[in-house]
């Protein structure tokens, strides 16, 4: 009887360090792969976003019409162009950044 106690006590306590090591493992890994990304995002320098943008301020029917030419010119589907900002001064001028990918795929 307590010979197969004994023998259930080294499986759990094997079992429950292959887990250990297993676990372990991952961590160093995944450490490893994090500080290859810091050391990444360090060498690159300043973040720079693909976008390019347009910033006007016009009237709001110009605005309108500036905006109407803009993504007929780059469609959505194709450089994700869209109003990224926009605001209304005095007078009802428009202030507005559209953006746009640099070029379609």
């Amino acid at each position: 009887m307590t010979e197969k106690l004994d023998q259930k006590a080294r499986y759990s306590i094997a079992s429950a360090r292959r887990a250990s090591e297993a676990v372990e493992g991952a961590r160093r890994t995944n450490q490893s792969w994090a500080d290859r990304r810091r050391a990444m995002r360090k060498s690159t320098g300043p973040q720079v976003d693909s976008w390019k943008r347009e910033t006007r301020t016009l009237p709001r029917d110009e605005a309108r019409e500036f905006a109407r030419k803009f993504l007929k010119k780059y469609p959505k589907a194709a450089y994700w162009s869209e109003v990224e900002s926009w605001r209304v001064l005095d007078n009802d001028v428009i202030e507005f950044t559209m953006r746009r990918l640099p070029s379609a795929d």
